[in-house]
């Protein structure tokens, strides 16, 4: 076998491991942060088993790493470009596949009445002091990498503790990424107890992708 066709096989391995829309949606919550089998079974609608048998596969394509903690294991992206294959390829599909671009903008225009904001605008109003900043995901992945000083309200906890919020400020929030439907829940949750809210453009791998600052932990 030629290099170059040596080549090609190896990247045709990459290919066949992100064939599948279950390892996709892996790989997306991967792009947030580790978790265990369990877990990301959980997450997808999976049985155990299904996952393990997913997970295998990205692991044997060396898109994701393993680590084992007792009896359970914890699955990683292999490499943060891992996680921007997937935002290229989430990019590629909405240019090119009229169903993903009207799925999209059916789902999410009829709940943006404002524009999201972009990650370097909301950036540079949050140093400003002009905007209240909600990652609505849950604390795991919020504890894994959040934008700085965003306030941790899970979509799970948003109703009753909306009174923690204040009423006179513009509130933005956001979730996994742009695709994800957390932060278009919490805009509607927001509106109806009438707060202005937008959501940001993209979501947090997009945040960490450009460059900008990320904060770990639970926060106070």
């Amino acid at each position: 076998m030629s290099v170059k066709k040596a080549l090609y096989a190896h990247l045709a391995r990459i290919g066949r491991a992100l064939s599948s829309p279950q390892r996709l949606e892996i790989l997306e919550l991967l792009c947030q942060a580790e978790r265990p089998v369990e877990e990301l079974a959980r997450e997808t609608g999976l049985s155990i088993a299904n996952a393990s048998q997913h997970l295998r596969v990205l692991y044997e394509a060396r898109l994701v790493e393993v680590r084992r903690e007792g009896r359970h294991a914890y699955y990683r992206l292999a490499d943060p470009s891992v996680c921007q294959v997937w935002q290229v390829l989430l990019r590629l599909g909405q240019l090119r596949l009229a169903e993903i671009d009207r799925l999209i903008r059916d789902y999410f225009a009829s709940r943006d009445r404002l524009e999201p904001v972009e990650a370097r605008t909301l950036w540079k109003r949050m140093r400003e002091g002009r905007v209240v900043v909600l990652d609505v995901r849950p604390v795991e992945e919020y504890a894994a990498g959040h934008i700085p000083g965003a306030r941790s309200v899970p979509i799970s906890e948003l109703r009753r503790r909306l009174s923690e919020l204040p009423r006179d400020a513009e509130i933005v929030a956001y979730c996994r990424g742009p695709y994800c439907v957390l932060a278009a829940e919490a805009l509607e949750v927001l509106r109806r107890r009438g707060v202005r809210a937008r959501r940001l453009k993209g979501g947090f791998p997009e945040w960490w992708g450009a460059g900008l600052p990320v904060e770990t932990g639970r926060g106070p």
